[in-house]
């Protein structure tokens, strides 16, 4: 078996394991100050919005020297100022898009732009969209949007319980939040694809915080029968048990990811694929995050202040410190079985696996005579 295999078999058998609901105040402090830095890039810079949703016109230019910083002063000045974006293509083609163009506007931009490039006319491809298009787009988006959060909480909600909805929900925003606000701090151009991204990388997310949530919910059954561990206990050996299938998944999901976003559109200088693969590629990784460090340690913290996970806590603090003061007291000895003393919970093994039936207890000393 592999070393990451070994570690992922004694993180699911709770051998070995990382506190992450004990540390949940580090993980809010940092999604907290990420979600401010990406909501002040959203307000100060704002999104830049395709065409396909403010309206204008898109000119394909063929293979020209002109770059593309001197593509958009000769682009602002033809349309009259209008901003203008200018991306380089394969083969040193741009695309050029100016919004705010009518079908009249554009004629003559075009006409101009071709002789700036010194190329044909009808060399040049152009596309047009209205602003009331654009909006209708828009709309369904942000409709489509809404529904999916909906039937996210209604699922989670019947599937699960309404405390693993709301943390699920929370998550969802957390992610949304943050690849919006790098949108903006990047300046890259918002699309349809940008929405398919974002619609795509909140499925991951969920389907991530689901995992955890079945494990977590498969453990804590008969929770209040046992006197062992605590909610918060259950809920960080869930999300241990499963920490290295929702690693091995985000990697692999984020390698060919980074091959659109970095080769694609970087190297090979396919702009379009910018507009999907940065959505996922920041969701992916957000995702991967929230459903560890935010989804399940907001669910503990929803359930821990149920009257009967604070009685079952008390419980499991009194016998932890009559535990202590026992051994404290009297030493056992050194063959003694871990948790032994744990044997008469007979509940404890639905929520902890197969424990001793009884304890040896002839350990005394050998019949016959003493010497």
């Amino acid at each position: 078996m592999s070393k990451l295999g070994n570690i992922g078999a004694r993180l699911y058998r709770g051998e070995v394991g990382y506190d992450f609901i004990g540390k949940r105040k580090i993980w809010y402090g940092i999604s907290i100050l990420i979600t401010i830095t990406a909501i002040v890039g959203l307000a100060v810079r704002g999104l830049n919005m395709g065409i396909e949703f403010s309206g204008g016109a898109v000119f394909t230019t063929p293979k020209t020297s002109v770059s593309a910083t001197q593509a958009e002063h000769m682009a602002e000045s033809a349309s009259g100022g209008h901003q203008a974006v200018v991306q380089k293509l394969g083969g040193s083609a741009l695309r050029i898009q100016i919004g705010g163009l009518d079908t009249q506007q554009a004629v003559p931009v075009q006409e101009e732009l071709a002789k700036d490039l010194k190329v044909p006319v009808q060399d040049i491809n152009t596309q047009l969209v209205g602003p009331s298009w654009g909006e209708e787009i828009a709309n369904k988006a942000w409709l489509g949007l809404a529904i999916f959060m909906l039937l996210v909480v209604i699922y989670l909600a019947i599937a699960f319980e309404w405390r693993m909805a709301l943390g699920a929900l929370i998550a969802l925003i957390h992610d949304l939040t943050i690849t919006v606000g790098i949108y903006a701090l990047v300046g890259f151009e918002v699309t349809p694809g940008t929405v398919i991204g974002l619609l795509t990388i909140l499925g991951y997310s969920l389907y991530d915080t689901v995992v955890v949530f079945d494990s977590l919910k498969e453990s804590s059954k008969d929770i209040t029968k046992q006197t062992r561990f605590t909610y918060s206990e259950i809920a960080n050996r869930s999300i241990n048990g499963t920490l290295v299938r929702s690693i091995n998944t985000t990697v692999v999901a984020l390698l060919p990811v980074a091959g659109l976003l970095f080769v694609g559109g970087g190297v090979l200088g396919a702009g379009m694929l910018n507009d999907i693969s940065l959505a996922l590629f920041v969701g992916l990784a957000a995702g991967a995050y929230s459903s560890i460090f935010i989804a399940t340690p907001l669910v503990a913290d929803f359930k821990e202040r149920e009257p009967q996970m604070k009685a079952l806590a008390k419980r499991v603090l009194a016998k932890r410190a009559a535990a202590a003061a026992k051994g404290a007291g009297q030493e056992e000895p050194q063959d003694a079985i871990p948790g032994a003393d744990d044997a008469d919970d007979g509940d404890d093994a639905a929520v902890v696996g197969p424990q001793p039936a009884s304890r040896n207890r002839g350990r005394g000393r050998p019949s016959g005579k003493r010497r």
